[in-house]
């Protein structure tokens, strides 16, 4: 194999992917450089939800752009997506109704189908949940979920189709600098030699980072999922549900099970290389009893299995993209669990800047790395609790 490349971009999952696909619109020939296999990481423990409602309104038009691209998957980049229109609901604690309500006239702005609904339409849309009579809600009702790994490897077969390559089992070693600019990166397998390389390393972030003597402010971050098995005659068709009153995530997986998840029981910190089979002591416990709370006719459902994911968290848990340290150094991580959805705009926003010098896009300048030096952290002009806490 060829062992130099117009860019290389270290990590084979959604974020890589969607770079990879978008550097190679532009003309660019990139290689992607895998530690493991393909979607093993962060991307393969994701939840896969699809939805804008965000408190931070870039997010939800980082979110907004990418929407297209579950939507029209087969389309834009092949099979394997597999998205699943499902709805979405956010619920909020009783005292953030009224910024709940600002959110939702923000992203109406933005274009976006999303409303309040009260509980008599929340009852109708999900009887099986149980609110009461002033609960309110937002809606979209073209959200829902896709397949992680399948999205990331429909990403790079249509990356590789135009002239992209891809190795697995690689571990990145350390980044060559030459006179203040990357020149390539050396792994146990040998080495190979680009002027741009791309963090997109999930957990391993921090870790590519020091290799060009720089420290990103990211920690690793743990986080476990439940799969629950659905009692008989409760379909798999109710919507996604983000309720931060219970602190609490659910939605359908498949024809017969639920994914649910805790939104106050992530760990921060340790290697990024720990196993992910195993989950918290009474962690499916926790989340039966929370999902009760809100999914009463849930006491007949059985636990069927679960376990543990790692990604990057930053300080305000929003991502970082651009460029970082060394000239020709770059990065999109930092996602804290929640950057499958916008993998496509940021793909598209990075490469633009990467090869142009800017985002046209959209824009990803409120992402720089500059914010935690300046005490910036990014926070929505109506914000809720923080999404893990």
């Amino acid at each position: 194999m060829t062992r130099s490349a117009d860019a290389i971009v270290v990590g084979g999952g959604i974020h890589g992917a969607s770079v990879a696909l978008h550097l190679a619109r532009l003309g660019i020939r990139p290689l992607v450089v895998e530690r493991h296999a393909v979607a093993t990481g962060a991307t393969g423990r994701s939840d896969g939800l699809i939805r804008m409602h965000h408190d931070f309104m870039p997010d939800a038009q980082l979110a907004w752009w990418s929407f297209r691209y579950f939507q029209e998957a087969d389309e834009l980049i092949g099979p394997g997506c597999g998205f699943r229109r499902t709805g979405f609901l956010q619920f909020v604690r009783p005292g953030l109704i009224e910024r709940l309500r600002a959110n939702v006239g923000e992203l109406q702005q933005l274009g976006i189908r999303t409303s309040l609904v009260s509980a008599s339409e929340i009852r109708s849309l999900a009887p099986m949940l149980a609110v009461d009579d002033e609960t309110v809600a937002a809606f979209e009702p073209e959200s829902g979920y896709a397949d992680p790994a399948g999205t990331a490897m429909a990403f790079l077969e249509a990356a590789r189709r135009m002239g992209a390559r891809l190795v697995q089992g690689r571990r990145v070693t350390a980044i060559a600098v030459r006179a203040g600019r990357v020149v390539g990166v050396k792994t146990d397998r040998g080495g190979y030699s680009a002027p741009i390389v791309i963090n997109c390393a999930g957990a391993w972030a921090a870790e590519i980072g020091r290799m060009v003597g720089l420290e990103l402010p990211v920690k690793v971050w743990r986080h476990s999922t439940a799969f629950l098995r659905l009692p008989p005659g409760l379909p798999a068709d109710f919507p996604a549900v983000f309720d931060d009153a219970n602190g609490l995530y659910f939605r359908p997986e498949g024809s017969s099970s639920m994914l649910a998840g805790l939104k106050d029981e992530s760990e921060t910190g340790g290697p990024p290389d720990r196993e992910t089979m195993t989950v918290p002591s009474g962690f499916g416990e926790r989340v039966a009893e929370r999902i009760l709370t809100r999914c009463p006719s849930m006491a007949a459902g059985t636990f069927g299995a679960a376990h543990s994911g790692q990604d990057g968290i930053t300080p305000d848990q929003k991502a970082i993209i651009g460029q970082v340290g060394p000239d020709g150094f770059y990065a999109a991580c930092g996602f804290s669990g929640t950057g499958f959805k916008t993998a496509p705009a940021v793909g598209a926003a990075l490469s633009e800047l990467v090869t142009q010098g800017r985002s046209t896009t959209i824009d990803i300048s409120p992402y720089g790395i500059g914010r935690f030096e300046k005490g910036r952290l990014l926070v929505g002009t109506y914000p809720y609790d923080p999404m893990w806490r």
